[in-house]
């Protein structure tokens, strides 16, 4: 992942700079000059990525006018610029959000202009906060623009649970607001649009299964040909959490009839580094094809001696009656930072459909 030096750096504010100063000059007359953005370069070290957004954001607000129409106009002088693109935009982005809430839709059309140079998503998010009724309506009408980074917005802008940017309470708590954007694009022509709506219905899904699982019915029932991976991917979560609802709108019957054997462990101790090696073998007994989600949960035992399970993906596919599906998995122990190691007995399982099959002991040996 980038780290926060190659997103926002010195050399990027600096070019930000220059491009403002000019377009500050095409629209007042005054010499180029963005004297705070140039100060704010000199003083980055040592701040987040979250901290220099907000720190050249800061600047941005202090170097442009401060009245709505002469902040717009040195924006969109900027816009006139190519090469005024990619991160350097993202803290203006999150400066029209702080002018632009002001006046509001003025606001959001900006925002629109800006997002095909690096994405607005987190931009829109105050509006949304504010007054959802009001910025909903605007951004409903993104859904039908001829640019996909703006459809895109409509729908990644409105996620509940958008990563690395604040939530929306009110779409926690109720996302059937928003859900009129994603009817307008789950058939949207570009994946990189549906994608969003995938991630999006996932959101949902966190906080709202049922209406998730209708949700995603009701575009199965006025499918397009891409339509089931935006469902499948969508769904995803509830899937890994055997959720028998989302599993058979999917055609995957948790009763289906298979016999499975392990997993086999053979990596019965594992020290951290290394991996837990397991054998396994899935066959249908069934008359008819059967379509199967197979997962393994590996149950990490903590300090205090309890477990926590989490689900990894093995396959999905479908299997002929007398089919036999076999495999050997290698899960690594590699150290990562999003997890502390403890030694003592884990458990691994295997998850057909959502139900678990079958499971084995090992030992872990965190040193």
């Amino acid at each position: 992942m980038p780290t926060a030096d190659e997103l926002i750096s010195a050399d990027t504010v600096n070019d930000l700079a220059a491009r403002l100063g000019d377009a500050l000059a095409r629209t007042t007359g005054r010499p180029a000059s963005a004297p705070a953005l140039r100060a704010r370069a000199a003083t980055l070290d040592g701040l987040t990525y979250s901290g220099r957004v907000a720190a050249v954001r800061d600047a941005v607000l202090a170097d442009l006018p401060a009245d709505w129409p002469g902040f717009e106009a040195a924006v969109r002088a900027a816009l006139a610029d190519p090469g005024f693109r990619g991160w350097m935009t993202f803290p203006v982005d999150e400066a029209v959000a702080v002018r632009g809430l002001e006046v509001f839709e003025p606001g959001l059309t900006l925002l629109r202009d800006l997002t095909p140079r690096l994405t607005a998503e987190s931009a829109v998010r105050p509006f949304l906060r504010a007054d959802p009724a009001r910025a909903l309506a605007v951004v409903q009408g993104w859904t039908t623009d001829p640019d996909p980074h703006v459809r895109r917005l409509a729908s990644e802008g409105t996620r509940p649970r958008l990563p690395w940017a604040p939530q929306l309470p009110a779409f926690v708590a109720d996302p059937r607001p928003a859900l009129p954007v994603l009817d307008a694009l789950y058939r949207d022509d570009s994946e990189y649009v549906r994608r969003s709506v995938a991630n999006h219905l996932n959101d949902i899904a966190r906080d709202h299964p049922a209406l998730a699982v209708e949700t995603a019915a009701r575009w199965l029932a006025a499918a397009a040909p891409t339509t089931d991976r935006v469902v499948r991917h969508g769904l995803r979560t509830l899937v890994k959490a055997g959720s028998a609802q989302a599993l058979s709108l999917l055609g995957h019957a948790p009763d289906v009839a298979v016999a499975v054997r392990g997993p086999l462990v053979t990596t019965p101790r594992v020290a951290v580094g290394e991996y837990l090696v397991f054998e396994y073998a899935v066959t249908n007994t069934g008359r008819t094809p059967a379509h199967l989600v197979v997962d393994y949960l590996v149950h990490h035992t903590k300090a205090n001696g309890a477990r926590t399970a989490k689900v990894f993906k093995l396959t999905t596919r479908a299997l002929a009656p007398g089919e036999t599906l076999a495999g050997t998995k290698r899960h690594s122990f590699k150290p990562i930072t999003t997890r502390r190691y403890h030694s003592g007995e884990h458990l691994v399982q295997l998850q057909v459909n959502g139900r678990v099959r079958g499971e084995a002991a090992f030992s872990l040996d965190a040193g």
